[in-house]
Formats: C-alpha cells, sequence, structure tokens
C-alpha cells in the first residue's frame, strides 16, 4: 500500500501524522508523509522521512497573533478576520498536495487542512481518511461553547451549533477549494480520542474510534527541535534528587511575556512548596538548571510526567492525553481552537481545572493548583491512567490499511469552473 499522510497546523497536529507514518512504514507500506514546512525537521529528528506542503505554519500561527481584527469589537472584522485565517495557505496545499498525489492508493490527513487533501482525493479519485483529534462533526454530545454553563443546554442545541460552524468553515472555504464533480471515493473520519471523555458521542459520530494516537513507546517530545533538549541523565537527576515538581508546558502556543509568565510560576510553586519542571518550547527562555527550578527546552512527556505532581499547559490534545496517561491532575490554560473543550470536558470528570490562558494570575493558578491537588481529583485520575489504552496509532494504522482496500472512482481530474 502507498499512502500519502498530509499532516499540517501546529506542532501538536503533526506528531499523530508523524507515528501514523512510523507505524506503516514498520508494516511494509511505502508513505509519503508530508507537513508544513516548519515541521520536516521536528519529523526527521524522530527517524521519519517527510515532505514539505503548504506554508509554514508557524507564520501562520504569528499571522493570527498580530491581526489586530481578532481583538476587534466590532464582529464583522473579527469573522473577516478568522474567515481569512482558515483561507490562508490552503491554495499552496493543494497545488503542494496534487503534486504529490499520483502513484498513491490513500490519502490521509489531520483536522488542519482536512479539506484541501480530501478535495485532492477526490479529484485523483483516491479514498481519504481524515484523522479527528476532537469531535467536531455535529453532534449533541459535546457543548457547542466551551463554558460551564453550556453544559445544560439541550443536546438539539449543541448539534444545531456544531452544525453552523462546519457550514460557517465550508462558507469560508469556498472561494479557494476547487469544485470537483464525479462519483466520491470512500471516505473515513477516524475519532482519535477516547469517547469516554464526551459520553454519548461514540453513538452519534461514524467511528472508526481508535483512542488517542499513541502508540506503546509513548509519545513523541512535545517541544520544538529548535529549543535544545537537556540531557536525559541530568534531568533524571534532578526529578530523582528531590519532590515531584509541577510541570508546565504550552507547546506552539503563544503565552504573551515569557519573562513575566515565567516569574509568576516561580512565585506559585515557591509559595506552594513545590520544584518547578518548564518546558519552554514555546519561548526563548533557558535553559537553567536549580535546586527548585528546571527550565528545559523538551522532555519526553510519557517518562516526565509520571514523575510529577500535576500538569499545568494549554489543552492541546496530544498533551491533555499525554497527562491523561501519566495519571497527573491537569490545570488546563486555553488558547484557542479545542483546547477549552478539552479543559471544559476534563474539568466536567472532574480530572481537571481549566481558565483561558489570558486570564491566568498567580492567585488564580494557585487556586486552581488547589483544586486539582484534591484527593479526590488525583484519586481519579489515578484510575483513568490504569486505563489508558496504548494501540490508538496501530487501530488508526489497521482503519487506513481498510479503507485503502476499498473500490475507489475514476480519476476525476475536470472540475466544474476551476481544476486543481
Amino acid at each position: 500500500m502507498r499512502s500519502l499522510l498530509a499532516f499540517t497546523g501546529s506542532r501538536g497536529d503533526a506528531q499523530p501524522g508523524i507515528l501514523l507514518a512510523r507505524a506503516l512504514r514498520e508494516r511494509g507500506h511505502d508513505v509519503t508523509l508530508a507537513l508544513a514546512p516548519n515541521l520536516v525537521a521536528f519529523a526527521h529528528a524522530h527517524g521519519v522521512a517527510a515532505v514539505p506542503f503548504g506554508r509554514d505554519t508557524a507564520d501562520l500561527l504569528h499571522a493570527q497573533r498580530t491581526d489586530r481584527r481578532f481583538i476587534s469589537r466590532d464582529p464583522r472584522a473579527w469573522l473577516r478576520a478568522l474567515f481569512d485565517l482558515q483561507r490562508r495557505g490552503v491554495l499552496e496545499q493543494i497545488e503542494d498536495l496534487r503534486a504529490l498525489a499520483p502513484g498513491h492508493e490513500v490519502v490521509v490527513a489531520g483536522m488542519a487542512g482536512e479539506e484541501a487533501a480530501e478535495s485532492v482525493a477526490r479529484a485523483v479519485g483516491l479514498p481519504f481518511a481524515a484523522v479527528h483529534f476532537f469531535p467536531i462533526q455535529p453532534n449533541s454530545a459535546v457543548p457547542v461553547a466551551p463554558v460551564r454553563w453550556a453544559a445544560h443546554l439541550p443536546g438539539f442545541v449543541h448539534r444545531w451549533g456544531w452544525s453552523v460552524l462546519a457550514r460557517a468553515r465550508a462558507a469560508a472555504l469556498a472561494p479557494v477549494l476547487p469544485v470537483v464533480t464525479g462519483p466520491n471515493p470512500a471516505s473515513v473520519r477516524i475519532q482519535a480520542y477516547d469517547p469516554r471523555l464526551f459520553p454519548g458521542v461514540d453513538e452519534q459520530l461514524p467511528g472508526p474510534f481508535v483512542g488517542f494516537p499513541v502508540d506503546s513507546n509513548g509519545f513523541l517530545s512535545s517541544a520544538a527541535v529548535s529549543a535544545p533538549p537537556m540531557p536525559s541523565p541530568t534531568l533524571d537527576s534532578w526529578l530523582d534528587e528531590g519532590s515531584a515538581p509541577i510541570y508546565v508546558g504550552f507547546g506552539s502556543m503563544d503565552v504573551g511575556d515569557p519573562a513575566a509568565f515565567v516569574a509568576t510560576l516561580r512565585e506559585v510553586c515557591a509559595r506552594r512548596g513545590r520544584r518547578l519542571l518548564l518546558a519552554s518550547g514555546w519561548a526563548t527562555i533557558g535553559p537553567e538548571l536549580e535546586d527548585t527550578v528546571a527550565i528545559v527546552g523538551q522532555v519526553d512527556h510519557a517518562r516526565v510526567l509520571p514523575r510529577c505532581v500535576a500538569a499545568v499547559h494549554h489543552g492541546g490534545a496530544g498533551t491533555t492525553a499525554a497527562a491523561l496517561r501519566a495519571g497527573v491532575p491537569q490545570v488546563i490554560c486555553s488558547v484557542q481552537a479545542d483546547q477549552p473543550y478539552w479543559g471544559q470536558a476534563l474539568q466536567r470528570l472532574g480530572l481537571a481545572a481549566t481558565i483561558p490562558a489570558k486570564q491566568i494570575t498567580g492567585e488564580r493558578l494557585d487556586a486552581l493548583l488547589d483544586l486539582v491537588s484534591r484527593p479526590d481529583v488525583v484519586l481519579r485520575a489515578a484510575s483513568y491512567s490504569a486505563d489508558f489504552a496504548t494501540d490508538g496509532v496501530e487501530r488508526a494504522a489497521d482503519a487506513v490499511e481498510a479503507l485503502a482496500g476499498s473500490p475507489v472512482a475514476p480519476d476525476l481530474l475536470h472540475s466544474a469552473g476551476r481544476q486543481l
């Protein structure tokens, strides 16, 4: 089987694609892994060959942070900014994937860039799989608004809201997506998360549900390749020589002034009598190693998190899953996208506390750490970890293999009005 895997977005979006590519190659399949240009080196650093496609997502994230329309009080300006952001880089993705697609038997993409990859798959008559790291399709099980009170709304409101969001995204992308006519090749949505975190969702969304995209070896490192890691023996010694620390890591997310944020973390941990382990891949600080503070470029979540007393992070699906697997209580300080939904979902189940990152103060973080330090939260986190499934990547690979055996439509190179 020859498969084309296209995973764009942030580093957290790329990690499952890297793991899936590795699993398929270990089964003897030919895999072309296409990543955003800034993430190709990340895959190579973990022993997986990759090629670039689309635009540098670091540039896209920077554009989002600097577009002042996102903080405008005019909802029309905010909506135009959102639509512009959704369209950025799509044409480049389509052009690059169109060049890569010939000779493959199946196309697989993550949630970011899903529509562009599916349009290419349809145009060349290949079956398509999208790996969903969050239940984004219309359903009544997941509150459509990531706030506490939304859980009390009727289910039909949630389904209607998710449908509206889906139509809005389709409208945003319509000007840049080619129109492809003819029969649809086979397609599936691989649900790559634990449905227990969203009770009832597995009864409403098509599967397969494969669990979080992890394998028996754990997760990839969560930090940027450009941030040098601290040698493992040094960090291991630091962990062994003192009490369990509070882990803090925000992946690719921007949390404002790094120096001020680190100062707040130091104060909170000192007040609590806890050591601080900070993974600073998102900021240009460190490395640093003191008795009570370790600032490192990257950590191995599977190895480090079980040795921590709590995890404070942005709520990306990968980091959330890593903390769940480690059995460590979490404080999710969400920044964007699906992150606030993970925070609310885990808070409803008593596995975490949550707050938007922009609202963090020392006092608020201290209070949230108090909440997740309660014995009942610690016990629930440990209990969830005991049942955590570690075969998500293998099950996703099974789904891709099964899809590749599906009949495909003839080549659909012609579109109505536009061509790829």
